[in-house]
């Protein structure tokens, strides 16, 4: 596939069909996800293909469990987790989670409900003490360092295309870290970074909707004019 014609028409696939992914397909999408830019050529990355019908499971319901919690913030005019958010508007959302237990099922929780049955799911670690974190001590949310791992994460996806897959880089279970790296036996200085799921999908997104870049590009400061192209 063009490149071009990749990153504008790979989305989140979250609908597949009832199809193993073998494991030579798995590694090939990883073996090409490698070549993905980290810092320091570092690689931080550490990745578990999860089979075990129990281990499955147990990640669905964490799954569930967070998707119902993403849901009542939504429902509450909150966008889940964002770092601004008031914490007490938060609070009085998660108080309505049983309240929206019911909507996960009705608003793609279809997904949800069925995390485990994916036909490949990825755990996806970083190793901390192999980031270069710029804004570590910073006093506001840190994110520099997943400028080491996403790209691979990402690259997964791309990589996967090619191979006729689709998938979405999920980061609900990053909620229940502990609970994931119990079960995964991931030790310290690891972080769950996302769980990828890959299948082959019931429908392969052709045309994504973004803003254009006028709405995000400016010249010279944030409040300058907006890029565009000549004529």
């Amino acid at each position: 596939m063009e490149l071009t014609e990749a990153l504008r028409t790979t989305g989140a696939v979250r609908t597949f069909r009832d199809q193993a992914v073998d494991d030579t397909v798995l590694a090939r999408v990883l073996d090409t996800a490698r070549f993905a830019p980290s810092g320091g050529n570092a690689q931080a990355w550490r990745v578990v293909v999860i089979k075990d019908p129990a281990t499955r499971r147990r990640l669905g319901e964490l799954y569930l469990q967070g998707m119902t919690r993403y849901l009542a913030m939504s429902a509450a005019g909150l966008r889940p987790w964002a770092p601004t958010n008031d914490r007490d508007a938060e609070a009085r959302a998660l108080a309505a989670t049983h309240a929206a237990g019911d909507t996960a099922a009705a608003t793609g929780g279809a997904f949800a409900e069925r995390f485990d049955e994916a036909p490949a799911l990825l755990a996806l670690f970083v190793d901390l003490s192999l980031l270069a974190a710029m804004d570590r001590d910073a006093a506001r949310y840190s994110f520099a360092g997943g400028a080491s791992i996403y790209p691979f994460a990402w690259s997964i996806l791309l990589a996967a295309r090619d191979e006729g897959l689709g998938g979405v880089i999920t980061t609900i279970l990053i909620r229940e870290e502990d609970q994931v790296k119990a079960l995964l036996r991931a030790r310290d200085p690891l972080a769950l970074a996302a769980v990828i799921a890959l299948g082959y999908p019931v429908h392969q997104p052709r045309r994504l909707s973004r803003a254009p870049v006028s709405s995000f590009a400016t010249v010279d400061s944030v409040d300058g004019p907006a890029l565009r192209a000549p004529g």
